[in-house]
């Protein structure tokens, strides 16, 4: 007795055609998700289900210590619309972070440059250079503070030097400390954006630089041609992190200044601080956190977009 063939059934005598081909490779290369269940549901439990509870009383008065409180809708987001120094901290946010990126990584890229020699004490300079991105934030700031106070070693230097005309209260001054706590920030991190320059440099091929070299190429423009493109993928990491820690910045600015002097350096990250456990308004508190978030996730987006779209040009 002959059985008729089942559509169901392979047929074995048949070679396996191209869609067959790809769903073996598909199950083989795709990973069992399954398996990162219990991180998923342990994420979801410790930053999800606060995050959304946080959402929430931002639509709310709540003050973080009576259970009762009353839904407001967007009246602690309007509000923002009508505090000055919601707005100026906001700006003093943007401002810093986009000086820190300009700044910090023309810098970085400088020392790399600077470090990516034939020098005999190269690897010495590297870690000088890169031993402050190791440090506590709060110790160098504490640091920075003494020595950037009106009696401290700065304006003794100045002094010392014959340059007392330029003796500032550089944390004290409205007009001075936002720039101060620029650059500190900026002399702490800058050799870390050096280390990921350098890291780029070195797989740049040596011949190529060469090649470019007997073409008559100067090194300006070998750099602009050869070596900017190449570095893509470390203007990326270095932009992205640069962008999104100045945006959160909070630490060093706190232990600098207290946002002081006034408000001058208050950021969005300070400002929330002092709203929720100095002034008791966590609703509005909560509704600032919202707004950093919502500026930290367009920003960092739109950055990646720009910048992939130019790592994958300069391949």
């Amino acid at each position: 007795m002959t059985l008729a063939p089942h559509k169901h059934l392979p047929d074995h005598g048949r070679p396996p055609d191209a869609e067959e081909i790809r769903g073996v490779r598909r199950a083989r290369t795709t990973p069992p998700w399954w398996f990162a269940l219990p991180a998923l549901v342990l994420f979801a439990f410790v930053v999800l289900v606060p995050s959304a509870r946080g959402v929430h009383y931002a639509f709310t008065d709540w003050d973080g210590l009576d259970p009762s409180f009353s839904f407001v809708g967007l009246d602690n987001f309007s509000a923002m619309l009508d505090d000055p120094d919601a707005k100026a901290a906001i700006w003093h946010t943007l401002l810093i972070a986009v000086a820190i990126t300009v700044i910090q990584n023309a810098l970085g890229l400088l020392l790399a440059l600077g470090v990516n020699t034939a020098i005999k004490s190269r690897n010495l300079l590297r870690v000088f250079l890169f031993a402050p991105a190791v440090i506590t934030p709060i110790v160098t700031a504490y640091l920075w503070r003494n020595l950037l106070g009106p009696d401290g070693a700065v304006n003794s230097l100045m002094g010392a030097i014959g340059l007392d005309g330029l003796r500032q209260d550089w944390l004290g001054s409205p007009r001075l400390a936002l720039w101060s706590v620029i650059g500190v920030i900026v002399w702490q991190y800058a050799g870390y954006s050096m280390v990921i320059f350098l890291a780029g440099l070195q797989s740049v091929p040596k011949e190529i630089h060469e090649a470019a070299a007997i073409d008559g190429a100067g090194a300006v423009r070998r750099f602009w041609s050869v070596t900017r493109p190449l570095l893509a993928p470390a203007f990326t990491i270095n932009l992205m992190l640069s962008i999104i820690g100045g945006l959160k910045l909070f630490d060093q600015v706190y232990a600098l200044t207290g946002g002081g002097p006034g408000h001058a350096t208050d950021t969005i990250s300070t400002l929330i601080y002092k709203d929720a456990f100095t002034l008791g308004e966590f609703g509005y508190s909560i509704a600032l956190a919202v707004v950093l978030t919502i500026i930290v996730a367009i920003a960092s987006t739109g950055q990646y977009l720009v910048l992939s779209r130019n790592e994958r040009a300069a391949s």
